[in-house]
This record gives structure tokens, C-alpha cells and sequence, in this order.
């Protein structure tokens, strides 16, 4: 039990959960531009471009239970660092990709000038409080997600693999080079930068 006074306490005798407090520095913007993974290998987690694409959503659902077993770690809310996420928090991002992922690959598969709209991860990261989400919940959502994901990848039509899409940026993906790209930010969060 806590010596702090006032501290709150469960029915159980267990201190209670305190509320996450939103951190002083949050990470810089992240202004990278990741596309070179789609013809070179990722010097940082190790990622191979040259992987069979239609294998995209098999690698999705081997990731997630690792996913599981980072958020279920003591320190899942602890930054390494002032201005670096945790794991909770890239959880939550893992979570969003493969939601906001799967509706520009549908997007993709049914329109012949696809165009997806911005998505800015770090303002996402700040509006969503991915601090303070709680891990069991991110746990679940970031399963549910992972797996409709894994299915819509599974599900692309062997035809379909040249269709097109254009980023806000000006960058062009064809359904082939947009799942390599998809794939490897999946994959660096979760070897490269929470160790899962």
C-alpha cells in the first residue's frame, strides 16, 4: 500500500491506477520519407522489400501476438525516453495503421484514381491521447483490427496487384509497392522499436 497521503486505494487494499498524465515533450514530427523500403532493405529493423507480397496479410497475423505480449509488459506505458513512445503508445499507433492501411487498400481495389487523404500520425498520436489509453482495450482493438487487416490482404484479387493509388504527397503505390510499404512499418515498430 502507497505511504504517499491520500493516495487512492482499491476495495482490494492495492493502490489504485492513477490516471496517465500527459507527457511534458512529446516526439518530433516524424518528417522521414519511408517509401525507399520498397526497393531497399531497412537498415534499422532489418526489413527485405523482395518478400512474396501475397504473403502480406500471413506476416500481419504472425505479428499480433507479440503485439499481445508488449502490451502485457510492466513498463507497456513507460517512454525510454522523454520524447520517445512507448510501447503502449506505438501499440496504438500499430492499432490505427492497419485501420486507416485497410481503407486506403479498399480504396485502392474499387477506385481507378484512388486518392488517400493525409493521415498525420503524430497529430493522431496527440488527439487520441495514446498515452493514456488503457492496454487490455488497445490490446483488443489492435487484435480486431489486425486481423480484418490480415483477411483484406488475403483477399486481394490476383489481377489487382498493378492498380494504383496516389498519397496527398504526390506519391504513386501500386497495390504490390503499397503492401511493402504497409508491411514494413507493421513490422519496424514492433522489432525495431519495442524489442516484440
Amino acid at each position: 500500500m502507497s505511504n504517499e497521503p491520500n493516495a487512492a486505494v482499491e476495495p482490494t487494499g492495492q493502490p489504485a491506477v492513477q490516471p496517465a498524465v500527459q507527457p511534458a515533450v512529446q516526439p518530433e514530427p516524424e518528417d522521414k520519407d519511408w517509401t525507399f523500403v520498397i526497393e531497399s532493405s531497412c537498415t534499422e529493423c532489418g526489413f527485405d522489400p523482395r518478400y512474396d507480397v501475397t504473403t502480406t496479410g500471413a506476416r500481419v497475423r504472425a505479428a499480433l501476438p507479440r503485439w499481445v505480449e508488449v502490451l502485457a509488459r510492466p513498463a507497456a506505458r513507460t517512454r525510454p525516453a522523454p520524447a520517445t513512445w512507448s510501447p503502449l503508445e506505438y501499440a496504438c499507433h500499430a492499432r490505427d495503421t492497419f485501420a486507416i492501411f485497410r481503407g486506403r487498400l479498399e480504396l485502392m481495389l474499387t477506385d481507378d484514381e484512388a486518392r488517400f487523404a493525409n493521415w498525420d500520425q503524430d497529430a493522431a498520436a496527440i488527439e487520441g491521447r495514446y498515452w493514456e489509453q488503457d492496454p487490455e482495450t488497445v490490446c483488443r482493438d489492435l487484435l480486431a483490427e489486425g486481423e480484418l487487416t490480415a483477411d483484406a490482404w488475403d483477399g486481394i484479387p490476383a489481377d489487382a496487384w498493378q492498380r494504383v493509388g496516389t498519397r496527398s504527397n504526390g506519391s504513386v503505390f501500386t497495390v504490390a509497392t503499397f503492401s511493402i510499404y504497409f508491411l514494413h512499418d507493421v513490422e519496424h515498430h514492433l522489432f525495431h522499436d519495442v524489442r516484440g
